[in-house]
């Protein structure tokens, strides 16, 4: 429907107000209806206008519901012509015939001949005109979009299609900028959508439940099972229907009614035929019959709207001619408070950004209280409308609190995301100060009515006071929230503490600014440090009394608060742990190998384990009072290169009683022939739950020793032989460890140099103790000659 057809100007009246046909969405009898043909002076063709009132497809309209207006006369094209609708009408048809003599009459019999034909016409033509308003609409748009805002064309494309009610291609947004614009306009007509509105203002131009043609046609097999469009579908119907009408004189044309105010424009399929049959092109009026009002309603009725916003959107949907036509006319939204306070606002339609636009920032609502709702209102042609209700809220200043559990003061270099509780529904702007004064706008999301939540970016260099600055429509000063700084700190990884402990692990990192930890009352102080590859584990210790722990039974939650010596309190949640096993070490013994060249050395410190020995040693389990089946015992070196387990199951313990064990430990099947230095042990619980390290021996190695050989003259020194000799650190002749001959590094001989025995007695160090003079009682020989 892209040909031009003639234009006419149509107003009416009803109880003494005039609209123009535009703002009509139905007629009613008594209306009085104003036309004038609006035909050019060059107009060749002389025409007949003839405006035709139908009271349904069983009952033929009366000779007088037939006009004529011979349209070329000065007098209808200067003063027009008013009809009054009369009782019983229901439908009102406007023909466009060729004056032929006859014309007036033929057009009259047709349509008493065949009402019921004329009726299914009206009623396709008018679903057409309503289908063809909302597709103009949305090409208008999309074209003004696309010249004026491409890049914003999805985001407004989609919103058009919400509010009009149609199925937009999506694939088309997959194509360059410049392309995206003739693949949203191609083949419109296939985008549109039922729309019951419509569907219910078409279904009032018939009595009784008459049958919905399109419906029917758009549906069905012949049709392509629904492929078609509602307004495909109307136009197929029509080209059905006109083509059983004619005459020999007359063929009858549809035309789309185009209405701008007062001027109804045709818009023709096919052009006009002059000659026998001539063609009379068809349109038609709104619908006589009661208003049908919009059944429209917000898109997010839950949502709190902010009356200060400038260009507030009021989006909503489900009535897609509210904004394709101009029926709802003289639309403002009145707001009222619980107070009783009421204001009434301008709304202007706005399709491209899905709703009603309201201007209200620049009014004065700070006298608004309480619950405010507004309403959209207006008139729907002649009758008064009320549209869907929404809520709203008015800005004013506020005391933004942070989230239970965030803290005002920030790391610098360390990602912080913060949520804010106040009203979000007229925040504009969130922005940071920084201690230097330079503003820096931030992004946030509103994650309800009563949270926002923002990102602080902080550099590694940011210290001092910070301002997170909360703008507000309608408000000139910001909502401040003061945050401080401070440089790199701690960070806690984790708290570990075990019911009956005295103390504590802290896991993270930078653990030496830590000064303290409170747990309910019980303050914990740094003890020791400790690195494990980048991660730190601080030893705390804690009362000496168990009574002040008692508090803390196993399973329960504690908030430790960590403080800091720049004076930062750092929140750690901690479970507390089950009891932890504890053992006392009740005695020990060293079982010496007598026989052997290892025999002749005799230690002088009673901790010294030598490797080729065994030591027994008895514990008491004090925490559980019995000793644990499945409970292990592990015995390691102090600085971590090697470990055993001991157990029931392989015979290493054995308890006495159910609260003592022995434990054999046999160093050298334990550990092999390298092992030495301090030995630790700790029992080993269920579910890996350690207890604490104790002291156990000094794993030493032995050189084994033969004899001494020492020359006649006195005053030389004497040779000792043996192997293993660089397990030797020196030795003397005399329990002073005077005058000692110490042993090179890396001496791999089987003899060494040694001051000469008193008697059959050297006394020696050992390289694996240092610190502990033994004695040695070997066989001293006279040197051989050489």
């Amino acid at each position: 429907f892209d040909l031009t057809g003639p234009q006419v100007q149509i107003n009416v009246t009803r109880d003494g107000v005039t609209l123009p046909i535009a703002k009509v969405p139905n007629l009613q009898p008594g209306d009085r209806v104003w036309l004038r043909p609006d035909i050019p002076d060059n107009e060749v063709v002389h025409y007949l206008m003839i405006p035709v009132f139908l009271r349904g497809s069983l009952n033929p309209p009366p000779a007088d519901w037939f006009t004529k207006v011979e349209a070329w006369r000065a007098g209808p094209r200067r003063d027009g012509i008013t009809l009054t609708v009369p009782d019983g009408a229901q439908q009102m048809l406007l023909f466009w015939a060729p004056e032929t003599g006859g014309g007036f009459t033929t057009v009259r019999s047709a349509v008493r001949a065949r009402p019921g034909n004329f009726v299914r016409a009206a009623q396709d033509l008018y679903a057409a005109d309503l289908t063809r308003s909302r597709l103009d609409a949305y090409v208008d748009a999309v074209r003004k979009i696309a010249a004026t805002d491409p890049a914003d064309l999805q985001k407004r494309a989609k919103l058009l299609a919400r509010t009009l009610y149609l199925k937009i291609n999506e694939s088309c947004f997959d194509l360059p900028t410049d392309q995206q614009e003739s693949c949203l306009t191609a083949n419109t007509t296939n985008l549109v959508l039922n729309d019951s509105q419509s569907q219910s203002m078409v279904t009032a131009l018939t009595s009784g439940s008459a049958s919905d043609m399109i419906n029917q046609l758009s549906s069905s097999t012949a049709a392509g099972g629904g492929m078609y469009s509602p307004y495909v579908g109307a136009v197929v119907d029509m080209v059905r229907i006109m083509g059983s009408l004619h005459t020999a004189q007359y063929a009858y044309i549809p035309g789309i009614a185009v209405l701008q105010d007062e001027t109804m424009s045709l818009k023709l399929s096919n052009p006009p035929s002059f000659s026998n049959p001539k063609s009379v092109m068809i349109a038609t009026l709104p619908p006589i019959a009661p208003v049908h009002y919009p059944a429209l309603r917000a898109v997010h009725p839950e949502d709190d709207l902010c009356l200060q916003r400038p260009d507030l959107v009021l989006a909503v949907q489900g009535a897609p001619l509210v904004f394709s036509t101009s029926f709802a006319h003289g639309v403002t939204l009145v707001v009222h408070d619980s107070a009783g306070k009421f204001l009434r606002l301008p709304a202007k339609r706005d399709p491209e950004r899905g709703g009603f636009i309201v201007a209200a920032n620049n009014l004065d609502s700070s006298g608004l209280q309480g619950t405010i709702t507004g309403k959209i209102s207006g008139d729907w042609g002649f009758d008064p409308w009320q549209g869907p209700e929404f809520r709203f809220a008015s800005s004013r200043p506020q005391q933004w609190q942070l989230t239970s559990g965030e803290s005002y003061s920030l790391t610098a270099g360390a990602p912080a995301a913060l949520d804010l509780q106040a009203a979000t529904a007229c925040v504009s702007t969130v922005r940071l100060k920084t201690a230097q004064g330079k503003l820096e706008a931030l992004k946030w999301t509103a994650k309800g009515p009563e949270s926002l939540q923002t990102a602080i970016p902080l550099g590694t260099e940011a210290r001092g006071d910070y301002h997170l600055e909360i703008l507000q429509y309608g408000q000139s000063h910001p909502d401040t929230v003061t945050l401080h700084v401070y440089p790199p700190s701690a960070t806690i990884a984790g708290l570990t503490m075990h019911a009956m402990d005295t103390d504590a692990e802290l896991t993270g990192s930078r653990l030496d600014e830590v000064a303290s930890v409170d747990m309910n009352g019980i303050v914990l102080h740094p003890a020791k440090v400790e690195h494990e590859g980048a991660v730190e584990h601080l030893l705390l210790s804690g009362p000496t009394s168990l009574a002040q722990v008692k508090s803390l039974s196993s399973g329960s939650s504690v908030a430790a608060q960590v403080h800091l010596s720049d004076g930062r309190v750092l929140q750690v949640p901690v479970k507390v742990g089950a009891p932890r096993p504890r053992v006392t070490l009740i005695s020990k013994n060293i079982e010496l190998k007598t026989a052997g060249r290892t025999a002749h050395i005799e230690l002088g410190n009673p901790d010294d384990l030598p490797q080729t020995g065994r030591l027994l040693f008895f514990l008491r389990s004090n925490s559980p009072q019995q000793f644990p089946r499945d409970e292990t015992l592990e015995v390691a070196a102090v600085n971590g290169g090697f470990t055993t387990m001991l157990s029931l199951q392989d015979a290493s313990l054995t308890l006495e009683d159910a609260q003592t064990v022995l434990a054999v430990l046999d160093p050298a099947k334990a550990f092999g022939p390298s092992a030495f230095g301090p030995l630790q042990f700790r029992p080993v619980g269920k579910g890996g739950v350690n207890g604490d390290w104790q002291p156990l021996a000094n794993l030493v190695r032995l050189p084994s020793l033969d004899r001494v050989s020492c020359p006649a003259d006195p005053v030389k020194p004497c040779t000792l032989e043996g192997d293993n000799l660089f397990l030797v650190d020196s030795v003397a002749n005399n329990s002073a460890f005077s005058d000692p001959r110490p042993a090179p590094d890396g001496f791999a001989g089987g003899t060494m140099t040694v001051p000469r025995p008193n008697g059959t007695t050297l006394y020696l160090k050992l390289r694996d103790d240092p610190t502990s003079i033994n004695r040695a009682s070997l066989p001293v020989l006279p040197e051989a000659a050489p």
